[in-house]
């Protein structure tokens, strides 16, 4: 048996490694493909399990607000009226005491510059139940005050100042008056 080769018109080609390496290429990506076929399997049934908690957070949020509107509408029927503004007296009456006048003056203390005097002070809660601190602070100079108000604006435990009112020493008074309100990060 003869074979005809003739090189030619037919040159040798060297195509085993391109068709080896083809074949590699091709395994490399059938295996890509299951293995994201199979994160897609597994990220459908997480997301169907977050559904299920979902869906089970929601029934139990309602039947919450469900008791809740149950216990408002109980609260406030005529005969429970009385009851209900009388605890939240209370219950206001508890929060203003629990504000601590050693706490207040101990913290002012820390910041406060040494001749700077606190001619007033009225601790109140606002609406968020905060506790908002409504003074006069007094000095000779007004550099002094406004040392002051910048070291409560920088302590942790003052919030923003706001100032109502400056008025400058007269011949019966001697020194500057601010009036400034605080928020006082006091934990009730």
């Amino acid at each position: 048996m003869k074979i005809p080769i003739n090189l030619a018109s037919q040159p040798f080609r060297r195509g085993r490694a391109m068709l080896v390496a083809s074949l590699a290429v091709s395994l490399l990506l059938v295996g890509t493909l299951g293995v994201l076929i199979s994160l897609a399997n597994a990220d459908s049934k997480q997301l169907l399990d977050v559904r299920k908690e979902v869906s089970q957070l929601d029934a139990q949020i309602r039947k919450v607000a469900a008791a809740q509107a149950q216990q408002d509408a109980l609260l406030r029927q005529p005969a429970n009226a009385d009851v209900l503004e009388r605890s939240v007296f209370i219950n206001s009456l508890l929060l203003r005491k629990g504000i601590s006048w050693t706490r207040i003056l101990a913290d002012m203390e820390k910041v406060l510059p040494y001749n700077v005097r606190i001619l007033q002070i009225h601790p109140t809660l606002n609406a968020a139940n905060q506790v908002l601190l409504d003074m006069t602070v007094g000095s000779e100079h007004q550099d002094e005050v406004i040392q002051f108000l910048e070291a409560l604006e920088q302590s942790p435990l003052f919030g923003s100042v706001l100032e109502h009112t400056s008025q400058p020493p007269t011949q019966s008074e001697p020194l500057y008056r601010n009036h400034v309100s605080v928020i006082y990060a006091q934990k009730l």
